[in-house]
C-alpha cells in the first residue's frame, strides 16, 4: 500500500470522534500484479473455503485468473457468476444477493471475494454480512468510491435503499487489470469523484443550517482526493497507469473518509440523490441502467448550475447563514468548468449525452431529495421551503 493511503488512515484514526474500534482494510494493495497477492493473503488468514463473486465480464477480466491462483491454496473455491436481469444488466437486487448467498452456504465458505466494480461489491458485501463471514475486494474498474463501504445500496422491489453490511478485510487493486477496464468506467469513477464538489458543499450547508455532524479531517481527506483527480484529469482520460493509480487511490480515500465518519455525507449530496432517482425511474420504465458515476458527474454540473443561479438571484438574502454559505458555494466550480472536466476524461457532460430527458430531470429536481430524508441539502431546503 502507498504511504499516501497509510497517512490518510492514520489521520482519520487520530481525529477526535473516530471510533477507536474502527478497522480499515489491511492491506490495501495498489500495483500492477496485485491480484497475485490474494492467494498469500487468504492462506495467512486461514480461509480454506472461498466464494469468488463475479459476472461474465469480470470473470474474464480477472475472476478466472484469481480462481486458478486460489485453487492451490484453498480446499474449495466456488465461483458465482451473478446473473443479469431481463435487460442484460447485473444489478444489486434481491435475486442477485440470494444467488450469491445460496452458493456461499452450499460451499460453506469462510470468506467472499468480490471481483468487479460497485454492483458486485454491494451484492458480495451484503451476502457476506448476512452469512457472518468477511469479504475481500478485488476491483476490476476504477468506477466508484464504494469499495470500502460498510453499507450496501440495494434495489428492493424497485426502490433503492442502503442497508448495513461490512467493509472489506483487504483490497487488491491491480493496475494492469484496471487499465483494461472499458474507458467509460474510468470516466464514471472520475464523475463519482467530481460529485464531491457539490456533496462537500451540501455537507457544509447541512452543518451550518441544520446542525448535521461534521468532521474537518474527513472533509479534508475527501477534498484532497477530489483535487488530485482534477489535477490528473488528462492522465485519467488517457488511462495511463499513473492516472488510474491516482483515480483508484482517490476513490478508496473517499471511501475511507466515509468509513471513518460512519455516514456518506462527504461523498453524497444532491447530485447522488438525482442519480439514485434516475436509477429507480429507469427500473420502473424498463430502461437499461446508466453508469452510476456518469450520472453523478452530470448531476454535479446540473446542481452546481442551480445552486449558483439561486445565489445570483438572491435566494438566500434574508437568511442568517447567507454569508457563510456564500463563501462555501464560491468554492464550487461553475457548470462550464465541471462539464469541461467530464469531457476531458471522455465521459458524458450533459443530460442529453447521458440520456436523461428533460421531464425526468425536472421531476427529479423537485423530488429527488426524498431519496435520503436523513440528509439536509440545499436542494431539499429549497424544495421544502
Amino acid at each position: 500500500m502507498g504511504t499516501r493511503l497509510n497517512d490518510i488512515m492514520a489521520r482519520l484514526q487520530a481525529e477526535e470522534g473516530t471510533d477507536s474500534a474502527l478497522r480499515f482494510p489491511d492491506p490495501i494493495v495498489i500495483e500492477a500484479g496485485a491480484i497475485g497477492r490474494v492467494s498469500g493473503f487468504v492462506q495467512e488468514r486461514g480461509y480454506a473455503r472461498l466464494s469468488v463473486v463475479a459476472d461474465e465480464n469480470t470473470y474474464k477480466a480477472a475472476g478466472r485468473t484469481l480462481a486458478d491462483s486460489l485453487a492451490g491454496s484453498a480446499a474449495a473455491v466456488a465461483v458465482t457468476l451473478v446473473h443479469p436481469n431481463a435487460l442484460g444488466d447485473v444489478v444489486a437486487d434481491e435475486a442477485s444477493v440470494l444467488q450469491v448467498l445460496l452458493d456461499v452456504q452450499k460451499n460453506n465458505s469462510a470468506a467472499v471475494i468480490a471481483v468487479g466494480a460497485g454492483t458486485l461489491h454491494d451484492v458480495a458485501r451484503y451476502a457476506a454480512f448476512t452469512a457472518g463471514i468477511p469479504f475481500i475486494s478485488v476491483p476490476t474498474a476504477p468506477s466508484v468510491d464504494g469499495f470500502t463501504s460498510k453499507g450496501a445500496p440495494l434495489l428492493i422491489r424497485g426502490d433503492k435503499i442502503t442497508v448495513a453490511a461490512i467493509g472489506p478485510e483487504a483490497i487488491f487493486a491491480d493496475l494492469a487489470i484496471l487499465r483494461l477496464a472499458p474507458a467509460p468506467m474510468a470516466a464514471a469513477g472520475f464523475g463519482d469523484m467530481l460529485g464531491k464538489f457539490t456533496s462537500l458543499f451540501d455537507w457544509k450547508f447541512g452543518r451550518l443550517t441544520a446542525g448535521e455532524p461534521y468532521r474537518s479531517e474527513v472533509a479534508a481527506v475527501t477534498e484532497e482526493a477530489l483535487l488530485d483527480c482534477v489535477r490528473h484529469a488528462e492522465a485519467i482520460g488517457s488511462r495511463t497507469e499513473e492516472g488510474l493509480r491516482v483515480l483508484i487511490e482517490a476513490l478508496i480515500a473517499s471511501g475511507l473518509a466515509m468509513l471513518a465518519l460512519g455516514q456518506s455525507h462527504p461523498a453524497s449530496g444532491a447530485e447522488h440523490h438525482l442519480s439514485h432517482y434516475w436509477e429507480m425511474a429507469y427500473i420502473r420504465t424498463g430502461l437499461r441502467q446508466l453508469l452510476h458515476g456518469a450520472k453523478v458527474g452530470v448531476a454535479c454540473a446540473e446542481i452546481s448550475a442551480y445552486y449558483h443561479q439561486l445565489w445570483r438571484e438572491g435566494a438566500f438574502a434574508d437568511r442568517p447563514w447567507q454569508e457563510e454559505v456564500g463563501r462555501e458555494l464560491a468554492a464550487v466550480p461553475d457548470e462550464a468548468e465541471l462539464r469541461g472536466l467530464l469531457r476531458t476524461v471522455g465521459g458524458p457532460s450533459t443530460l442529453e449525452e447521458l440520456g436523461v430527458d428533460s421531464e425526468l430531470f425536472a421531476r427529479s429536481m423537485r423530488e429527488a431529495h426524498r431519496v435520503r430524508l436523513n440528509r439536509w441539502t440545499l436542494l431539499r431546503a429549497v424544495n421544502e421551503d
